[in-house]
């Protein structure tokens, strides 16, 4: 067993619904560091705060080659396992994506489902099931089970009636399970009622997202999540802090 699978099977074992891993949303060596010393098991990198901390916009503003760099620094700087945002794929096709993501050390993926490099258009689900096999597929043929979290971006979007709106993710997020994900991510907030129609009806370990600050990971337990990321938000509590320690030097 190679190193990296062991840390992929590691991670996975980590996702229990009713005792969710919280794993904090870091973009460089220093807030990895700052992570794991205070005793995290695991990490996410978040693109939007990996893309603010080299000057980049969210979205892909950023090269899949440019955040491969600064996950490189983050890997080597910390013996955790660590997943990667990697937005819609930056265009590039899921061999390439799995080659780069092992090469510096990753051993987990999230995948949206918003394509940033076409106007933003939102995948069918049936596309975005066909992404999420390709990527499964390649992982495995490389001997590394990558954890997969396949994202939707429906809330987040608002896209179609909000009537139907979580049976919609639902039937998207369960063709992401059927084609090999390991988690499902319905990105957004949700009303009690909804999270807990996702984490009941959905097939496998559900991500939800968390603010710092704000603590709810009994909340989360108590309604089947198995995994927390802070996405953007852990970044912008440090940034309104610092501003509030320099505000007083100006």
């Amino acid at each position: 067993m190679t190193t990296l699978e062991s840390k992929a099977k590691a991670f996975l074992q980590l996702h229990q619904p009713g005792d969710p891993v919280v794993l904090p949303t870091v973009w460089d060596a220093w807030s990895a560091h700052l992570a794991v010393a205070a005793g995290f098991p695991a990490l996410t990198i978040g693109s939007h705060p990996l893309a603010d901390s080299i000057g980049r916009k969210d979205n892909e503003g950023m090269t899949f080659a440019e955040a491969l760099t600064r996950v490189r620094q983050i890997t080597e700087a910390v013996d955790v396992p660590i997943s990667l945002d990697i937005e819609s794929g930056y265009g590039l096709d899921p061999a390439q994506l799995i080659e780069g993501l092992l090469d510096v050390g990753v051993v987990g993926l999230n995948i949206e489902d918003t394509v940033h490099s076409e106007e933003g258009r939102l995948r069918t689900a049936e596309e975005h099931a066909a992404f999420v096999g390709e990527l499964r597929r390649y992982a495995d043929a490389a001997g590394v089970h990558v954890v997969v979290n396949a994202r939707t971006d429906l809330f987040v979007r608002q896209d179609g009636d909000e009537a139907d709106r979580v049976d919609r993710a639902i039937a998207r997020l369960k063709l992401a399970a059927e084609a090999g994900a390991d988690v499902l991510y319905p990105v957004g907030r949700h009303s009690d009622a909804d999270l807990r129609r996702l984490t009941s009806e959905l097939p496998l370990p559900v991500n939800a997202i968390g603010v710092p600050g704000q603590p709810a990971k009994a909340y989360f337990a108590e309604h089947g999540v198995a995994r927390v990321s802070f996405g953007p938000f852990l970044q912008a509590a440090l940034a309104e802090e610092t501003n509030r320690l320099l505000d007083g030097w100006k």
